[in-house]
């Protein structure tokens, strides 16, 4: 066999295989929109059926033979080796009974957090959640070889990052965060919130005109509703979701936005890289960084609020928020909530940092699940000072932990950091950039996401691809100095 023929046989191999996992994906997609509520059961054996084949083909003993031979004939090649060989080094210390099990227990579990979180009932979701955590603490074990279980776990997320790197991060972010809390909760000047009530057909069509505006592409996604929204896909079918409180718009127009962030993302990597490695978001973080920068620098920005206030103003008629300039403060409001995916700018983090430290203490054996309700609504009075009322505004918000996504939560606070240094770079190449986003047109923003971070996909490790599109190393001192800047600005401080 020669090196050409090895790289050949792989990469046709490893095609087959990505198209299986999109075809996983599409069915955890029906799950969480469409899917009959009584199709649960089937659902998570069909789901666990096919981890069984992604893992058979993970572990087939011709990767190693292919992976020896093959030599790469150019950069992306290298690449596309380079992942491979990482994938398929984790993959085959899981047992194949561990990894069927873990998609067969992970999907039926979002089903019954769904519905614990409905009926604000910790207790039916607790022994599920524990079966989770008992399943991804062995697969820690495998993958950590004796290391520190949560890194092993990170990895899946953001490769190179650790439990140690990040949390040294938040301990540098917190201070400046908790102090620009501090400032702007006191100042004299607090903007108005929005109120009244807004219907969910008028806010979908607004949604579905808000990712049009920011360049998502109709003919390879589509917009659907779910309980926590998500994007899903990638290539040529990237879909997302959002969800509609009649009382709060902005709640459905920013997942939308964010959501937008996410798929345009996987729709703007090369096309050449379909159904390879390199064909998907390198890292969360990355993949978080498109998604905030999309959401909140351009989203929230006193440019495009002020096109986005003619919007509301010509599909709601009056809403009480007399301008531009206000509707730019009741966007961007200060206030101590309940749910993270709701946060202001200023508590986002906040939110973030409460969760890894919770679930690195799950994972670690330091926070049994029993005591998790009580651990979280300690360590969020202490750190928002406010009582959690109930559950679904508390420990049953967010999916992720139903689904096994341990590591997860703290690439949202890297994709902030790493969206902050982005914006920075953005505004430099494209300095009349508020002049577009009044008139709605974030082509020139997207359009610089896209050719700098978006359309590598793979190819470079994700803290190579900030650093060429931002010319220099990422750190956190961007992203605070935006919200400082920023939000001293609207509270005239």
């Amino acid at each position: 066999m020669t090196n050409n023929t090895a790289y050949a046989e792989l990469m046709e191999f490893q095609r087959q295989t990505e198209a299986l996992a999109q075809v996983a994906g599409r069915l955890g997609w029906d799950q969480e929109t469409v899917m009959p509520r009584g199709a649960a059961q089937q659902r998570s054996e069909e789901m666990g059926a096919l981890e069984g084949v992604l893992h058979a083909r993970r572990t087939d003993p011709r990767l190693a033979d292919w992976l020896a031979a093959a030599e790469p004939a150019d950069d992306k090649a290298a690449a596309q080796l380079r992942h491979i060989r990482r994938n398929h080094a984790r993959t085959t210390k899981i047992p194949g009974a561990l990894a069927q099990e873990l998609a067969r227990v992970t999907s039926i579990a979002q089903g019954i957090w769904a519905e614990a979180r409905a009926n604000d009932d910790v207790a039916a979701f607790l022994p599920t959640l524990a079966q989770v955590i008992a399943l991804r603490r062995q697969e820690a074990e495998c993958l950590a070889e004796g290391g520190d279980l949560y890194d092993a776990l990170i990895d899946d997320y953001e490769p190179g990052a650790t439990a140690e790197s990040l949390g040294a991060m938040f301990d540098r972010m917190r201070p400046r965060l908790v102090a620009l809390r501090s400032a702007v909760l006191g100042a004299e000047y607090q903007p108005k919130p929005l109120e009244g009530h807004f219907g969910q057909d008028a806010q979908m069509r607004m949604a579905r005109d808000l990712a049009t505006a920011f360049g998502y592409d109709w003919q390879r996604g589509r917009l659907d509703l779910a309980v926590h929204p998500f994007s899903s896909g990638s290539g040529s079918d990237a879909r997302i979701t959002t969800r509609v409180v009649e009382t709060d718009p902005f709640n459905c127009f920013y997942s939308t936005i964010h959501e937008v962030g996410h798929a345009c993302y996987e729709l703007g990597i090369d096309p050449d890289y379909a159904l390879t490695p390199l064909g998907q978001g390198v890292s969360m973080g990355v993949h978080e960084s498109q998604s905030r920068i999309y959401e909140n620098q351009l989203g929230r920005s006193r440019a495009f609020t002020g096109w986005m206030y003619g919007q509301m103003r010509e599909r709601f008629g009056d809403f009480g928020i007399a301008g531009a300039e206000a509707f730019y403060g009741t966007v961007n409001r200060v206030q101590s909530g309940f749910i993270r995916t709701e946060a202001d700018e200023v508590h986002y983090n906040l939110h973030v940092m409460m969760r890894f430290d919770l679930e690195r203490a799950l994972i670690r054996g330091d926070l049994v699940v029993e005591d998790l309700e009580a651990a979280w609504n300690d360590r969020f009075k202490a750190d928002f000072g406010i009582a959690v009322p109930r559950p679904a505004l508390g420990m049953l918000q967010d999916v992720h932990w139903s689904v096994g996504l341990f590591g997860y939560f703290p690439t949202y606070s890297l994709g902030n950091v790493y969206a902050g240094c982005l914006h920075r770079a953005l505004r430099a190449a494209v300095p009349d950039l508020d002049a577009a986003l009044a008139a709605g047109d974030t082509s020139a923003a997207t359009g610089w996401l896209r050719e700098n971070v978006q359309r590598h996909g793979g190819l470079y490790t994700p803290r190579e691809v900030i650093t060429r599109a931002c010319g220099a190393e990422p750190g956190e001192g961007p992203l605070l100095d935006y919200l400082e800047a920023k939000f001293r600005g609207i509270y005239r401080l």
